[in-house]
């Protein structure tokens, strides 16, 4: 696939969806921390519904420190794989709180070094919550970008250096969210959209669903 095919991809999803942002709610980046820790493996519609009452009560790391590990699980206990995510959530806040006076860190090794945080969840924090120009490739993104031929590559790693390298500037800041929602509503794993696509004639995807 060629730049000029690439910045038309891009030209449209922006056209299609100007201000895109993550679906996970949350108020500040505390939250956003938290719910992207506990959005690995699970839909972002199910951690909402277990975040909902979290949130109430947890605004800030004390807040969860505070509550204690039994009472965090109980919250979050409709989530795939709670228990390991509910003990990574407790031990960060617990670094938040002593070590970065109840703030999440801007950096990416700091934010790495936190229990839960890998490079991916890392990358949504630099994004989502300080404006990097990072992108954060997760299963909808990896598929879209080899599906498309925007960016393929047969690791996680590959496909976020070769977005990284070919997505043009002035798109890089909102392409993660442009393309996992058009992983999530458009271009799905089992039978993609094909019909509806916006961007249907630049995708190279060799077996297009015909409606």
């Amino acid at each position: 696939m060629n730049q000029e095919k690439r910045h038309k991809i891009f030209e449209r999803l922006r056209a299609a969806n100007p201000h895109p942002t993550t679906e996970l709610k949350h108020s500040n980046t505390f939250q956003l921390l938290v719910a992207v820790i506990l959005s690995a493996q699970a839909t972002d519609k199910g951690v909402n519904i277990a975040t909902r009452e979290l949130f109430k009560v947890a605004k800030k790391p004390q807040d969860i420190v505070d509550m204690g590990l039994p009472k965090l699980k109980s919250y979050v206990k409709t989530i795939g794989l709670y228990p390991t995510k509910a003990a990574n959530i407790m031990k960060t806040c617990r670094i938040l709180a002593a070590e970065h006076g109840g703030k999440v860190p801007r950096t990416r090794e700091a934010l790495e070094a936190l229990p839960g945080v890998g490079r991916k969840t890392a990358n949504v924090i630099l994004n989502t919550a300080f404006g990097e120009p990072v992108i954060a490739v997760d299963t909808h993104i990896f598929r879209v970008a080899n599906r498309t031929g925007i960016a393929p590559g047969k690791t996680v790693r590959e496909v976020e250096d070769k977005l990284m390298k070919v997505v043009p500037d002035v798109f890089k800041h909102d392409a993660h969210h442009w393309l996992i929602l058009h992983g999530r509503y458009t271009c799905i794993a089992r039978k993609p959209r094909c019909s509806s696509c916006v961007i249907y004639d630049l995708c190279e995807y060799k077996d297009k669903v015909e409606e």
